[in-house]
């Protein structure tokens, strides 16, 4: 596992105590990785160390951004439990998404080599 954390807390929106914003990181598969690499990539978590930007600049992690509205009356477990669910949904969706499954299939006008991509 890549990612030293999943949910990472940031902050609130001014003056609302019923939202706050957060990130994600998710595991991409090792095959996978070249498509979410980018040299640029970097981190809306100030706390971000040089592993953690290695990491997603590698496209070893994947991150996303989002922004969780408490329910009433939900107490602590409750959110925590809640941001584990929406954490999980995003590592099923990275770990599941493969739109380069044939990438780099090529024809030479006679024969068609297909790659079985990532």
């Amino acid at each position: 596992m890549a990612a030293r954390f999943r949910v990472i807390v940031l902050d609130a929106p001014a003056g609302n105590t019923e939202e706050f914003n957060y990130i994600l990181w998710a595991d991409v598969p090792a095959a996978r990785q070249t498509y979410y690499a980018n040299a640029m990539a970097t981190s809306v978590w100030r706390g971000a160390n040089g592993t953690d930007l290695t990491n997603l600049q590698s496209g070893a992690v994947v991150e996303q951004a989002g922004r969780y509205h408490r329910q009433p009356n939900a107490n602590l477990a409750a959110i925590e439990a809640a941001l584990q669910v929406i954490w999980q949904a995003y590592q099923d969706q990275i770990t599941a998404f493969n739109p380069w499954q044939r990438y780099g299939s090529t024809w030479d006008g006679t024969t068609w080599v297909v790659t079985n991509g990532s």
